[in-house]
């Protein structure tokens, strides 16, 4: 790609993209060890054919959500950042570029912290490795990232059908060693927990890549490129991993892959797995968090924030800082919703479907409604009790409707007297 992957402006029409390098490196993208975590909360939860039907609706719904802003994506060339300028204003868009960006570092800290610990167990090699692994797999996971979309492209076409073929080598010895899908489905849940609350776990486990996920998806060539890679990705592959999860829960009371693998006697299969699973979501998260970083410093200079924010991440994991920022990352996961619904809210009511050209339009410092209408949406989301992540989308899109039209009422008055 020239000009850096377009980090401040539109993707050009001819360096659009078709269907099949979408659809890889949005699914290299929720393949993600955690995701599989939240999956083993539900699968002891629940009977097996009531976690089918969980895992359905929230991934259905998240799909929507993902696919809603890959076709704003689509149409804008525009990430999700950039439209934050729109319905942010251009000083006020800052706000959300550092709650993604923050994100997306934190879990990148994450990533890189768990592939050294993990490798260090399962190959019982010496535990004073684990400190430079950290440092060697934080700096080397960027390098596909600082390509760009093409290097990420090529690693997500090896990555993700070996990894396809890994998971189904594992369920099926799984349902092997269980009995079949019959002593599946008289598995006894021993854990309580409500389908709302279900729900939540099942859209909270990816809304904060769902949001950014419009970095890939402003480059597909046409609508329904951006929607079908885009649902496939949040609805078929993120589901994949849930129940992945759950059924590890379930048989072998692991939730993660690796560790089922590893019960199953397949060492160098976990060991791949682990490493293509971890890097697949590794350099997708440091490239939001580049893209991120390019907008809240206006700098086009995407692949040296890449390399600073893979080292912020290292630093973090080396010094432990990780353990204690998961909690408050999936705090955030209930305040990044709301942006999505603001972006959906301020692109169809206020623009009316189209943007304009970002180089030719002067924007406001702060755009009162969309902030507004984020405030009210985010303080909606974290008090609820019943799913906060579509709390805070929908409320966002009504707090937006209604604020624009007080606005415009308030206009209409002023300019009438």
């Amino acid at each position: 790609m020239t000009q850096s992957d377009y980090p401040l402006i539109e993707v050009p029409q001819n360096k659009r993209r078709g269907l099949l390098p979408m659809a890889v490196i949005l699914l290299g993208f929720t393949f993600f060890t955690a995701t599989m975590w939240a999956g083993g909360t539900l699968g002891t939860a629940f009977s097996f054919s009531e976690l089918l039907l969980v895992i359905l609706v929230g991934n259905f719904l998240l799909g929507l959500y993902a696919s809603c802003l890959a076709f704003i994506a689509y149409k804008s060339g525009l990430n999700s950042v950039l439209m934050g300028r729109f319905c942010f204003g251009e000083i006020g868009s800052k706000l959300a570029d550092f709650i993604l960006g923050f994100t997306q570092i934190g879990w990148y800290a994450w990533g890189t912290a768990t592939l050294a610990i993990v490798l260090v167990k399962i190959t019982a090699i010496p535990e004073a490795w684990q400190t430079p692994l950290m440092i060697l797999f934080g700096m080397a996971f960027c390098i596909t990232a600082m390509i760009g979309f093409r290097g990420m492209d090529i690693l997500s076409r090896i990555a993700v059908p070996a990894m396809l073929i890994f998971i189904l080598i594992s369920l099926y010895t799984g349902l092997v060693d269980v009995g079949g899908v019959s002593a599946l489905l008289n598995i006894e849940p021993t854990q309580s927990l409500s389908f709302t609350a279900a729900i939540t776990i099942v859209i909270g486990t990816f809304v904060s890549g769902a949001t950014q996920a419009t970095n890939w998806s402003r480059f597909a060539n046409s609508g329904k490129v951006a929607i079908w890679a885009t649902m496939g990705a949040f609805f078929l592959g993120n589901g994949l991993m849930v129940l992945t999860g759950a059924l590890g829960t379930l048989i072998y009371q692991q939730a993660d892959i690796v560790d089922v693998m590893l019960a199953q006697g397949f060492m160098v299969l976990a060991v791949l797995m682990l490493f293509l699973n971890i890097w697949t979501t590794q350099d997708n998260t440091i490239y939001n968090f580049a893209v991120a970083g390019c907008n809240l410093l206006r700098t086009d200079k995407r692949r040296v924030i890449t390399v600073a924010g893979a080292a912020i991440g290292t630093v973090m994991a080396v010094f432990g800082m990780y353990n204690f920022l998961i909690p408050f990352l999936v705090l955030l996961g209930t305040f990044i919703p709301p942006i999505g619904g603001v972006i959906m809210a301020d692109f169809w009511l206020r623009h009316k479907g189209q943007y304009p050209l970002l180089a030719d339009t002067q924007l406001p410092a702060f755009n009162w409604i969309g902030l507004g209408s984020y405030a009210i949406a985010s303080a909606a989301a974290y008090t609820t009790p019943v799913m906060p992540p579509i709390v805070g989308v929908f409320v966002a899109v009504l707090s937006y409707g209604v604020l624009s039209l007080l606005s415009r009422r308030q206009t209409a008055t002023v300019l009438g007297n």
